[in-house]
């Protein structure tokens, strides 16, 4: 089965590089199409693209992004 979900990454001198997928609840939030994928991420976090504070170091954010994944169910 494929399904999109929300990657946050970051690049800063502090961390390097970091990725992850993001959740709720404890849970990762994942969607049937790519672009439900990217109506959420716009409306929770499109705000970072319009804070050069906060792609700048020392936080170095990026607008996460919608990626494929593939999940395998075994018995």
């Amino acid at each position: 089965m494929t399904i999109w979900t929300a990657q946050w990454h970051s690049k800063n001198n502090l961390d390097g590089v970091t990725k992850y997928i993001l959740q709720e609840n404890f849970l990762p939030v994942l969607f049937k199409a790519r672009k439900e994928a990217r109506e959420y991420i716009n409306n929770k976090y499109g705000y970072i693209r319009e804070r050069p504070d906060l792609r700048a170091q020392p936080f170095g954010w990026r607008v996460p992004r919608a990626v494929k994944v593939e999940i395998e169910v075994k018995k």
